[in-house]
């Protein structure tokens, strides 16, 4: 567990330093079927969009998510990209070789199915563990296990990082 904690520290140290940092998402979610409910449903097929409002709740594998709105966009029948609104929008998911979710929050995302990115927009939070980071605009690559934050990700705003000391153990 110790060793655990030195990672995630080193990790978002390195975040510091660096502008992105790695947290590593569950790998099997993305193979998952995405599953979304709502209070109501509105879909225009002349512009592929549909509207879910209302107490949005998405999963897929261990990822969740839920949002006020949420706007899906189809193009020959592929689901390209979600944007989900909220006072904020929050997500969860789980990573491998790990019983630790990484969470987050901000009141707009935008997941890009194509690049299986999750971007956080306006008072985003990003926490792994008791450590976090907080900017204007956060993107998170799940694939490729990448999060980059401030300018990397073309915020206006610098990024915040608390990182936890690490525990000693008792006698």
């Amino acid at each position: 567990m110790i060793l655990i904690r030195n990672i995630i520290g080193l990790v978002f140290l390195l975040l510091l330093y660096s502008g992105s940092c790695q947290v590593f998402a569950l790998s099997s979610d993305s193979d998952q079927p995405m599953h979304l409910e709502a209070d109501s449903l509105s879909v225009d097929e002349a512009t592929g969009v549909i509207l879910y409002e209302g107490n949005v709740e998405i999963s897929q594998g261990s990822l969740k998510l839920w949002a006020d709105r949420l706007w899906v966009f189809r193009r020959q029948g592929k689901t390209e990209k979600l944007v989900s609104e909220g006072t904020p929008t929050y997500f969860r998911q789980l990573m491998d070789d790990s019983e630790e979710e990484i969470r987050g929050e901000a009141l707009r995302m935008e997941l890009y199915v194509g690049r299986d990115e999750l971007l956080l927009i306006d008072e985003a939070l990003l926490e792994q563990g008791s450590n976090q980071f907080r900017n204007d605009r956060i993107i998170y690559n799940r694939t490729k296990a990448m999060v980059k934050a401030g300018t990397s990700a073309q915020g206006k705003q610098r990024v915040q990082v608390v990182i936890e000391p690490n525990q000693k153990l008792a006698p």
